[in-house]
């Protein structure tokens, strides 16, 4: 069987953003995959550890598994990773074909802070306000999920379609699976700052949209609180923070220890 990841070397993430690895089996045994794994941030060891879930991002890989910490990665880290599990278990007639290293970073610390109650989205860059956005967000029929949601990706026009609704919507930036973004809202701007009356995603001004979104980083963190909806899914994306740690460490579909 045969380990692929999302990363590359050379690329640069935001803080929130886990290593996540592909699985070409449903591999019944994950602790030689654990074993195998060193992770250094900044040439020191890394206190993480990996969580196992149903994948189908890619076919034929129907595992994924997301490294990180107890806290999210620092700032402007080199990280770097050897996964050589190539030849070891991997459960009963299981063996993997392959080991990978990773030489990543991560760019400056940006977290959003998005709450339901006052209408703002507060952004910090490397602790300092870079931006406070008025904003509004899901109504109390479709409430925008709570907790600690990881940018996904950025699209500059991105269609989007629903009971009533099929639009082209710009500036466009995604931070769940099932199709939470931070975009842009011009048919709804008497409302941002004001009231909360859309489908689940976080509007704000057409103008405030492009400058968050020329900013943003995949990896980036918002964290959402006050909005009435439950707390996102693990599994929704990039949700890993939602989990506590000891839950983490137990390693999910899979136990690691």
């Amino acid at each position: 069987m045969h380990v692929r990841l999302l990363e590359g070397d050379g690329s640069t993430w935001g803080v929130g953003m886990p290593i996540i690895a592909y699985l070409s089996a449903k591999i019944t045994d994950a602790h030689a995959f654990a074993a195998a794994t060193t992770v250094t941030v900044n040439g020191a060891p890394a206190q993480g550890a990996w969580f196992f879930q149903n994948s189908a991002i890619y076919r034929g890989y129907p595992l994924e598994a997301h490294y990180r910490t107890e806290k999210y990665w620092p700032a402007h880290a080199k990280i770097h990773m050897d996964l050589a599990v190539k030849e070891q278990p991997a459960g009963t007639g299981l063996v993997y074909d392959n080991s990978l290293t990773l030489d990543m970073s991560t760019g400056a610390a940006n977290i959003s802070k998005v709450d339901g109650k006052t209408k703002r989205m507060v952004v910090t860059s490397d602790g300092k306000q870079v931006f406070n956005f008025p904003v509004s967000l899901g109504k109390a029929s479709t409430p925008t999920f709570s907790g600690v949601k990881v940018v996904m990706e950025k699209d500059r026009v991105q269609r989007m379609t629903g009971a009533g609704y099929d639009l082209k919507v710009p500036w466009s930036v995604r931070i769940t699976n099932s199709g939470e973004f931070v975009h842009a809202a011009s048919w709804n701007g008497g409302n941002i700052g004001q009231r909360s009356t859309s489908h689940g995603c976080t509007n704000l001004t057409v103008a405030d949209a492009q400058r968050y979104f020329n900013f943003a980083q995949v990896g980036d963190v918002t964290v959402f609180t006050g909005t009435g909806g439950p707390t996102m899914p693990s599994w929704d994306g990039y949700g890993d923070w939602n989990l506590p740690w000891s839950t983490w460490q137990a390693g999910g579909l899979l136990k690691t220890g």
